[in-house]
């Protein structure tokens, strides 16, 4: 087992503790995939990590440098606990980083691949589904995923967590204006084709050989019209008329995998 130092004391729940106090550079991630994958990134800068014993162990079976296991401080889980929002399922492992440096759309989508599809979130806003996109977007070798920035939660705490690492894998670019940012993603060669339940196409007439991002919609509201508008193309995912539409995520998981299989045919 890696040397582990004695934790810093811990303050109450009633008194201001560290996920408080900070800065909005500064994120606590929890949950052994999530912590574990960014121990493993070079582009994170660690503040410090909180292991049980058991994590710990785990940990050591990880490809993490030892430089950095030798940092692991030695906490009991109700002190974990206390460093993390309320309900948080930490496993027994937590870490607060720097944030990551902040992507431009530029240079994480380019050159456009077809291989690597990009993924662009329209409005989307609860964690578990960013969270669940970026994993699968790991899953298939997406290239990037743009977000816009003041609707967006920050890629930490459940969001992480839910991505079981697939935050560090996959660049997160942050604009201001998604239809914009549609503009850019064409300039570059990009298709950029919006899911749309009244869509006359479907996902199978894209073409193969031709970089793709695709463009997803907040449940219920979809994509709104001047995003919609913007894009190359609307295509849509068939499903039974009993159902109106399909979570998000798996809309993301569907697309993914749909093009990834088209290709596979080629």
């Amino acid at each position: 087992m890696a040397h582990m130092k004695h934790p810093k004391p811990t303050q109450s729940r009633n008194k201001p503790s560290s996920k408080r106090s900070s800065g909005p550079d500064r994120v606590w991630l929890y949950g052994r995939h999530a912590v574990a994958a960014a121990l493993a990134n070079s582009d994170r800068r660690l503040r410090r990590v909180l292991a049980t014993r058991n994590a710990a162990d785990w940990l050591n079976g990880q490809a993490i440098e030892a430089s950095i296991l030798e940092k692991l401080e030695d906490a009991k889980p109700d002190a974990i606990d206390n460093s993390l929002p309320p309900g948080a399922v930490h496993q027994g492992l937590a870490a607060e980083f720097f944030d990551l440096p902040r992507a431009r759309l530029k240079d994480a989508c380019a050159p456009a691949i077809a291989e690597q599809p990009v993924l662009v979130l329209d409005q989307i806003t609860d964690p578990q589904n960013i969270g669940a996109i970026f994993r699968t977007a790991a899953a298939f070798n997406a290239k990037a995923i743009i977000v816009q920035d003041r609707r967006t939660p920050p890629l930490s705490g459940a969001l992480a967590k839910a991505a079981a690492g697939g935050i560090e894998a996959v660049p997160c670019v942050k604009v201001v204006n998604i239809a914009r940012a549609l503009e850019a993603l064409n300039d570059l060669g990009y298709e950029t084709v919006g899911l749309a339940g009244e869509a006359s196409a479907n996902l199978s007439v894209l073409d193969p050989k031709k970089p793709i991002a695709f463009v997803l919609g907040a449940e219920g509201a979809g994509l709104r019209k001047l995003v919609a508008e913007t894009c190359t193309t609307l295509a849509r995912i068939p499903i039974a008329p009993a159902m109106e539409s399909l979570n998000v995520a798996t809309a993301a998981a569907i697309s993914l995998y749909e093009r990834a299989r088209i290709q596979d045919k080629e």
